[in-house]
C-alpha cells in the first residue's frame, strides 16, 4: 500500500474485532472506518453509533456525517443521539478504544493534539474526555511533521491533551507500544529499517529483537 495514511489506517483497523466500540478522530483516524471488520461499532461524538465506511458515489446522505464532517454510511441497528448522549457513553467507560491524531506523543504516553504554541488556538474539542474515558488510546499519525521534526519525543513540549494516557502509536514506519519500561517497538513495516526509525524518532526506543 503506497499511501502512508491508508497504511496506518488499515493497520489500526486490524486491532479491532466484532463487539468492540471504537471512536475515531479526524484526519488519519477517520480513514480507519473504511477497513473496519463487520461487527465493530464505530462511535462519533456528534451522536452516531454504528456507522460504517464512506458511501458509494450517488448514495451520499448529507445528514450522515461523523465528527469530522465526513459523509459515512449507517449500519443496520445504528443509533443517533444528541451530543450529550454521545459524551455520556464516552464517560461511561464503555468505549473499547479511541483513535486520535496527534501533534506530539511522548515515551510516557502523554499526547498533545490541540494547540501549537504561538499559533491559533483551535480548542480541544472532545479529546480530553475521549482519552480519559476509553479503555485504550491509540494514536494514528505520520511519524514526522512537515518540517521533518519527530512527532514522537521523550517528553511532549506542547500543551497536553492527556497525561500518560496513550497505549499504542501507529505511524507509517511501524507500531509502538507505551510500556512502563518505555517505548517498545512492536513492529516495523516492510522496507523500514531499525536505523531509519531511530534516526526519525526523538525518543529512546526499545527493540525486543
Amino acid at each position: 500500500m503506497s499511501d502512508p495514511k491508508e497504511l496506518i489506517a488499515k493497520k489500526v483497523a486490524s486491532f479491532f474485532k466484532a463487539g468492540d466500540v471504537v471512536n475515531l478522530g479526524i484526519g488519519i483516524p477517520g480513514l480507519v472506518r473504511n477497513y473496519i471488520v463487520e461487527g465493530v461499532q464505530l462511535h462519533a461524538e456528534n451522536g452516531l453509533l454504528g456507522y460504517g465506511g464512506s458511501p458509494k458515489p450517488g448514495e451520499e446522505e448529507p445528514n450522515y456525517v461523523n465528527a469530522g464532517g465526513q459523509m459515512v454510511t449507517l449500519q443496520l441497528g445504528a443509533s443517533v443521539s444528541d451530543s450529550a448522549g454521545a459524551f455520556a457513553l464516552v464517560r461511561s467507560g464503555k468505549l473499547t478504544a479511541v483513535v486520535l491524531g496527534a501533534l506530539q506523543v511522548d515515551a510516557e504516553g502523554s499526547i498533545a493534539n490541540w494547540s501549537i504554541p504561538g499559533g491559533r488556538i483551535m480548542g480541544m474539542g472532545g479529546a480530553m474526555d475521549l482519552v480519559s474515558g476509553a479503555k485504550s488510546v491509540i494514536v494514528a499519525m505520520e511519524h514526522n511533521a512537515k518540517n521533518g521534526a519527530s512527532k514522537i519525543l521523550d517528553i511532549c513540549t506542547w500543551p497536553l491533551t492527556g497525561y500518560q494516557v496513550v497505549d499504542t502509536i501507529v505511524t507509517e514506519l511501524g507500531v509502538f507500544d507505551v510500556k512502563p519500561e518505555g517505548l517498545v517497538v512492536r513492529e516495523l513495516f516492510d522496507g523500514v529499517s531499525k536505523e531509519e526509525v531511530i534516526k526519525r524518532t526523538k525518543a529512546k526506543l526499545i527493540f525486543n529483537d
